[in-house]
C-alpha cells in the first residue's frame, strides 16, 4: 500500500527570480534619473552669446619667443556632477567584467551583503556581494582564497570610489561546488555526524518503509520492481519530494520531517534520487538534508546517484546504497532465501522435536520398570514397616534415656540431702542464733538478758540468756 503527501514550497522561484528582476529595473531607473538631472544642471551652466563680466572668458598670452597661445577657462563643475561624469564613463565599459585575486578583509553584516577586497600584488579593488547573490554562493567566501569574481564595477558618489558589483564568484582553479563540499564535509566532520558510532543497524524484517523521492523518477520505479523482486510483504510509503533544482533540499528536509509524522512510524527511512551530475545531486550536499538525516529518529539509508557518485547524505546516512536498486536489497530480505531460511528452521524444529519425543519415551520405559512403578504396593509396606521398626527403636531409646537421666537425679538429690543442715538437726543437733537471725558462733555474741532463738529438727525454741560462761580450750 501507498501513500503520497503533497509538499510545496514556502516561496516559489518564480515569485523570487520576479522579486529580484524588479529590484534591478528599479536600480537602473535611478540611475536614469540621476542622469537626467545632471545634464539639466549642465546645460543650465553653459555659456550664452552676451556674456556677464563676471563669466570666465578666453584671454591671449605672450611666452618668451613672442609667440601667442589662446586658454580657455571650462564651467566649473559641483562635485556631484563631475562624480556622476565619471560614473557614466567608468561603468560603460566594464559592464560585464571577470576579476582574478586573493580575497581578503572579508565581512559579512548582519544585512546579509559580502563586502570584501580583491587585491594581486600590484593593486586591489573594493568588491561587494549583495545578499539575494551570497545566497545563491554555494561555498563560503574567507580570507586568502584565490577566486574569479564575474559583476561590473559600480561608481559609489557618497564615498567617490567605484568597487565591483559581484554577480557570480567560483574559486580559482576548483569548481564552487566541489569547494563547498569540501568546506561543508569538513565542518560536519568535525562535529561528528560522519562517526561510525553513529550508525544504527538496519531492522532484519521491516514491515514499513518510507522513501523520499520523486514519485516520477526513475529512481522510485527501480526500488519498487526490486523490492517486488524480494519481498512483496513489505508497507511502501512514498513520500514526494523535489530531488533537483530550486528549493529541492527544502523539500528532502520536509519528506523527511513528513515520514516522522506516520503512525506507525517507518522501519526504515530512504532517501533517494536517480544519477546525474554534481549540480543535480546537489541537494543531497547542502547542510539542512544532512543534519536532518543525522537527527532521524529512524534508521536511514541514503540511495543517490550511482556508484562513482557519493555525497554528504551518503556519509550522514546509517547505511549507504550503491544505488536505489541496491537499497531495497539492503532493506528488504530476499522472498526465496527467506523462505528457504523458514524451510531450513521447520526442518530443524522438526528433527529436535522428534528426538526429544525419542529421548523422552526411553526415559519413560527406564521409569516403568523400576519396582516404585511396577509394584508400588510392596513398596508402601516395605516403606510401613520400617517406620513402625524405627518407632519401636524411638521408644526404647527415649525410655533408656529417661531411666538414666533419673538415677543421676536420685543421686544428686542424695547427696544434696547428706550435705544439708537440716540432716544435721535430724541426728540431734540444733542451731542457736540471735534474735535479729544471725547464727551464735561465740560466747562473745550473746549477753545475760538477750534473746535467742534455738532452731531444732522439729521446731524452734525462744529464750532468755540469764548467764554467760565461757569456756577454755585445752592447748
Amino acid at each position: 500500500m501507498n501513500y503520497l503527501f503533497d509538499i510545496g514550497d514556502e516561496e516559489p522561484p518564480e515569485r523570487r527570480r520576479a522579486k529580484e528582476k524588479s529590484g534591478r529595473q528599479k536600480r537602473i531607473r535611478q540611475f536614469q534619473s540621476a542622469q537626467k538631472t545632471a545634464a539639466k544642471k549642465k546645460q543650465k551652466r553653459q555659456p550664452t552669446a552676451k556674456q556677464s563680466p563676471s563669466t570666465p572668458t578666453a584671454t591671449v598670452r605672450k611666452d618668451a619667443a613672442g609667440s601667442t597661445s589662446k586658454t580657455s577657462h571650462d564651467t566649473p563643475l559641483s562635485v556631484a556632477e563631475l562624480t556622476l561624469q565619471i560614473k557614466s564613463t567608468l561603468e560603460q565599459p566594464f559592464q560585464r567584467v571577470w576579476v582574478a585575486g586573493e580575497l581578503t578583509d572579508v565581512s559579512r553584516p548582519r544585512s546579509g551583503h559580502v563586502y570584501f577586497t580583491l587585491k594581486d600584488e600590484h593593486a586591489q579593488l573594493r568588491g561587494v556581494m549583495w545578499r539575494s547573490v551570497a545566497q545563491r554562493c554555494v561555498f563560503d567566501l574567507d580570507d586568502g582564497q584565490r577566486v574569479l569574481c564575474f559583476g561590473n564595477v559600480e561608481v559609489y558618489p557618497p564615498r567617490g570610489t567605484y568597487q565591483l558589483i559581484v554577480r557570480k564568484c567560483q574559486p580559482e582553479g576548483m569548481g564552487a561546488l566541489q569547494l563547498a563540499f569540501l568546506q561543508l564535509q569538513t565542518r560536519l566532520a568535525e562535529e561528528g555526524l560522519f562517526d561510525p558510532e553513529r550508525k544504527r543497524p538496519l531492522p532484519r524484517l521491516p514491515r514499513r518503509v518510507a522513501i523520499v523521492t520523486s514519485p516520477s523518477g526513475a529512481a522510485v520505479r527501480d526500488f519498487l520492481q526490486a523490492a517486488a523482486m524480494r519481498h512483496a510483504g513489505v508497507e511502501i510509503v512514498i513520500v514526494p519530494a523535489t530531488v533537483q533544482g530550486v528549493g529541492g533540499a527544502e523539500s528532502v528536509v520536509q519528506g523527511i520531517a513528513a515520514a516522522h509524522r506516520l503512525r506507525p512510524l517507518p522501519d526504515v527511512l530512504i532517501v533517494s534520487r536517480g544519477g546525474g551530475s554534481l549540480e543535480d545531486l546537489w541537494s543531497f550536499n547542502e547542510e539542512i538534508v544532512v543534519r536532518a538525516l543525522a537527527a532521524s529518529r529512524i534508521p536511514t539509508v541514503s540511495a543517490v546517484g550511482h556508484e562513482v557518485d557519493v555525497t554528504l547524505s551518503d556519509m550522514a546516512a546509517d547505511v549507504r546504497a550503491l544505488t536505489p536498486t541496491d537499497a531495497a536489497s539492503r532493506v528488504l530480505p530476499d522472498r526465496l532465501t527467506f523462505l528457504t531460511h523458514l524451510d531450513s528452521l521447520g526442518t530443524r524444529l522438526r528433527r529436535h522435536l522428534w528426538d526429544r519425543a525419542a529421548r523422552y519415551r526411553h526415559q519413560l520405559d527406564s521409569l516403568s520398570s523400576r519396582p516404585v512403578l511396577a509394584r508400588p504396593h510392596e513398596v508402601v509396606r516395605h516403606h510401613s514397616r520400617r517406620v513402625d521398626e524405627l518407632d519401636a527403636q524411638g521408644r526404647r531409646a527415649m525410655w533408656q534415656r529417661w531411666r538414666r537421666a533419673e538415677s543421676r537425679l536420685q543421686a544428686v538429690a542424695a547427696a544434696q540431702t547428706a550435705l544439708s543442715p537440716l540432716a544435721v538437726l535430724a541426728r540431734g543437733y540444733s542451731v542457736t542464733q540471735t534474735d535479729d537471725g544471725r547464727v551464735i558462733r561465740s560466747v562473745d555474741q550473746v549477753a545475760p538478758g538477750d534473746l535467742i532463738r534455738t532452731r531444732v529438727d522439729d521446731g524452734e525454741i525462744l529464750s532468755t540468756a540469764e548467764k554467760v560462761t565461757q569456756t577454755e580450750r585445752p592447748d
